[in-house]
C-alpha cells in the first residue's frame, strides 16, 4: 500500500474471503454470496480528538487485529489492486 494513513478514528480493513460453498457443498453464484463481516486491520488512524483538550484518544484496535464489524458500514476502496474497507472505530464490534 502507498503511504496512506487513516485520519482520526478511521481504520483500513481487508475483508475475509466470503463463503462460496454451502454446508452441503453447493457452489453459490456471485449474487448469492454474502460479504463477510470479519477482517484484518491493516492501518489505524491516531484516534478521536477529545473536545475539551484536543488530545487524541487511544484507539482500541491496532494493525494486524482480526475484527468483527458491521458489514453495512464503511466505504470500499481499491488501492494498488487491493480492496480495503474504511471504517470508523464505532463500527467495530469485537477483536477476535
Amino acid at each position: 500500500m502507498k503511504k496512506l494513513t487513516p485520519v482520526l478514528d478511521r481504520v483500513f480493513v481487508t475483508r475475509e474471503k466470503a463463503e462460496e460453498l454451502t454446508e452441503g457443498g453447493l457452489i453459490l453464484p456471485d449474487v448469492a454470496v454474502v460479504k463477510a463481516a470479519k477482517g484484518v486491520v491493516t492501518a489505524v488512524g491516531p484516534g478521536k480528538q477529545a473536545p475539551d483538550t484536543g488530545t487524541f484518544l487511544n484507539m482500541t484496535v491496532e494493525a494486524g487485529d482480526k475484527i468483527l464489524f458491521n458489514k453495512y458500514e464503511g466505504v470500499e476502496v481499491r488501492l494498488d489492486g487491493v480492496e480495503y474497507l474504511i471504517l470508523q472505530e464505532k463500527d467495530i464490534f469485537a477483536v477476535l
